[in-house]
């Protein structure tokens, strides 16, 4: 097939980048995962393990990731070919192209969802959304969850189609900066409650009493899906990022950002279900459960319900979105730079895909219910598939490509542009040699032990 040449797209700047890579890490994991692993793993403990392994893991990891972008100027496929033409790094490529492709279908249906409760909230349904069974009715009733994700799906895929600068990072520097100032909000509104004190107690404070092995493990599988590692996003990012812009600087803001995210995110959810529980950590759910039923639920409870929900999921709205975009981004650059196809064709390919796969999640708990994959529906199974097997694959991939055969001094001349020295050049080596690749093998057995009951996290 004969590719067509075209200039490569690129941010504007070292803002457009920061906010846009922020805007991919900061999403629904932050929201509906954190608060809840935090609250089962120690509270305090698994926040200060949380802060250790993004510095040390996470930073290793996106600077790999962007380095390996700005140096090949290609999305994961043309990237790792770039450096070889064996299979396994044909694989390792592959896969993080595929990954966003499998993700993006189910998110946009959690997307919807979202869109469905703000809504909700506009319309001053407060105490009928916090009723018991509503959520189940919703997502059973396949009508309307499907032309809830079909609303967000389309929003997405529109964002993509007026390109990088125009699209991505218009909406990321509009978006990022509302996300933080409604999270604050929320966050005061939380705190402030009565009871909630024992919660922001049990977050902040470290307690060594609460620590165990496992709580590592949450912490480090957390912290892999919270920095958008292993997605292809980042190489993506990277192959838009421009020379001047020094990868470190971008990098340690991107960490910060995210951190702080998910810190807000523990004190928006956590005193204010303390408070609802009367103390009981155990009132925490994962996942969806914990996003449309408790918090509902906890709203109905409290004063304002109608202003603070529809703040809420305003903001989770944001945040899907942000996240939407980045990985949807990644698989339009894979088409493009492997088949040669424009941008407006890959774009609307790639949407076609979306709606397909994506549609078989929306009706998974409504008419396609009794139809299972290895006991799960269809969104649990592409959950499955791309966080607990393909992802912790690919980081060991990107380890391998970087320790093994593109070097570590083709990293470090790639980091130095824009900058006058690598400044934490060690750990990175460290870490991206020997515990990155141990780290992402550890995420890959206990996610796959867990998801088959041989353990529990």
């Amino acid at each position: 097939m004969k590719k067509h040449s075209q200039t490569r797209s690129s941010f504007s700047g070292k803002i457009g980048f920061v906010l846009s890579a922020a805007g991919a890490s900061v999403g629904l994991g932050n929201i509906w995962r954190f608060p809840y692993l935090a609250a089962k793993y120690g509270g305090g403990i698994f926040l200060l393990i949380y802060i250790l392994l993004a510095l040390t893991f996470g930073y290793t990891m996106i600077v790999a990731e962007t380095a390996i972008g700005r140096m090949t100027k290609k999305s994961p496929v043309g990237a790792f070919h770039k450096f070889g033409s064996s299979k396994w790094l044909s694989f390792g490529g592959w896969i993080n192209a595929i990954i966003p492709l499998l993700i993006v279908p189910y998110y946009s249906v959690i997307g919807g969802w979202v869109i469905k409760y703000l809504l909700g909230y506009i319309q001053g349904n407060s105490q009928l959304l916090a009723q018991d069974g509503y959520f189940t009715d919703f997502i059973s009733n396949g009508v309307s969850t499907e032309l809830c994700f079909l609303a967000f799906a389309l929003f997405t895929i529109i964002i993509i189609y007026a390109g990088v600068r125009n699209g991505i990072e218009r909406v990321s520097k509009f978006m990022m900066p509302i996300l933080v100032v409604l999270s604050i909000v929320i966050t005061i509104y939380s705190v402030t409650r009565p009871g909630a004190l024992a919660g922001v107690k049990y977050f902040l404070v470290p307690n060594v009493k609460n620590f165990s092995w496992m709580t590592v493990v949450a912490a480090m599988g957390q912290m892999f899906y919270s920095l958008s590692i292993a997605m292809g996003i980042l190489i993506t990012f990277g192959s838009y990022m421009k020379e001047d812009v020094s990868i470190e600087n971008a990098t340690e803001n991107v960490e910060i950002f995210d951190t702080a995210i998910a810190i807000m995110a523990g004190l928006m959810i956590i005193p204010a279900v303390f408070a609802f529980s009367g103390g009981d950590p155990e009132a925490l759910q994962a996942g969806p459960s914990l996003m449309f039923i408790t918090i509902p639920k906890m709203f109905a409870s409290m004063g304002f319900s109608t202003g603070i929900g529809i703040l809420f999921f305003l903001l989770v709205l944001f945040a899907a979105v942000t996240s939407s975009i980045a990985l949807t981004e990644s698989a339009v650059s894979t088409f493009e730079d492997e088949l040669g196809w424009h941008r407006k064709k890959a774009t609307v390919i790639v949407g076609i895909i979306i709606v397909i796969l994506g549609s078989l999640s929306s009706l998974g708990y409504g008419p396609l219910a009794g139809i299972k994959l290895i006991g799960m529906q269809f969104l649990d199974f592409f959950d499955f598939l791309t966080n607990s097997v393909m992802m912790p694959i690919a980081a060991i991939a990107t380890c391998l490509l970087v320790s093994r055969v593109a070097g570590i001094a083709a990293i470090e001349e790639e980091v130095l542009k824009g900058e006058s020295r690598f400044r934490r050049k060690k750990i990175f080596c460290f870490m991206i040699q020997y515990l990155c690749p141990i780290f992402a093998a550890i995420i890959l057995i206990s996610s796959i032990a867990n998801a088959f009951g041989w353990i529990s996290i």
